[in-house]
């Protein structure tokens, strides 16, 4: 029996858990929160200036991104970033296709505040609307020198504990090079976050395609949300 703090935790019910980063004006947990501004200084010497785009992300709202896409209120894409036509998807495939680029609700790290999006400011004017795409963080994209950089320090155990946890395909999220993760907060609880705690939780909420989606969650589970621990770096801070 998870206590209730933890379990608001886990899935996002409260952001008490988070604190503020003043230049990007999102939440981070404390400890994510300074292995960033420690990288951050780092990377600030090397020329860069990283900003967290989204940080900490509530169950309400991941539940109403996935609402929305379920009900074809916002777009949801393929692989290649093509946009699908849901009303033609079968309930089973619609699921797996919206997972490919958006988390399950209280399966998302981003409940947890360990885990956030970056962008290089340096590398874009301050009116540039951010999409978060592959295109935008490949070697040739407007923040591929960024993370080439990140890459090498990440490769060198040097980035304080923060690694990619979406860094290769592994069939189910698409790869996110955007995305960053404190590994050892982000391990623990990703531990805490069983098939069976998490189907609890969906079946307590107004969930579009609840019932689809609990029929097939260890699927889900080990292809979606799983991080499998050989992705984790093996020289975590305490």
């Amino acid at each position: 029996m998870l206590s209730t703090p933890l379990k608001s935790m886990l899935f996002g019910l409260t952001d008490m858990h988070v604190i503020l980063d003043p230049p990007s004006g999102q939440l981070l947990h404390p400890e994510a929160l300074v292995a960033f501004q420690r990288l951050r200084r780092d990377a600030r010497d090397a020329g860069f200036d990283p900003k967290v785009v989204s940080g900490f992300r509530s169950f309400e709202r991941q539940r109403t991104i996935w609402n929305n896409k379920a009900q074809g209120l916002r777009p949801v894409l393929n692989t290649d970033g093509v946009e699908l036509e849901v009303s033609r998807l079968p309930p089973q495939e619609l699921v797996l296709a919206i997972l490919r680029w958006s988390a399950l609700p209280g399966a998302s790290r981003h409940h947890w505040g360990t885990d956030f999006d970056i962008i290089d400011a340096a590398a874009v004017t301050e009116d540039y609307q951010v999409q978060l795409t592959p295109q935008e963080v490949a070697d040739d994209g407007v923040f591929g020198a960024f993370h080439q950089w990140l890459d090498q320090r990440i490769a060198a155990g040097q980035s304080y504990g923060l690694f990619r946890p979406y860094a290769e395909d592994l069939g189910g999220v698409a790869p996110e090079r955007w995305h960053l993760s404190y590994a050892p907060r982000a391990l623990e609880l990703q531990h805490l976050l069983t098939p069976e705690r998490l189907e609890a939780q969906l079946r307590s909420c107004d969930l579009a395609l609840c019932d689809t989606v609990c029929e097939q969650l260890e699927q889900i589970y080990t292809r979606f949300v799983w991080v499998p621990d050989h992705c984790y770096p093996t020289d975590m801070p305490l």
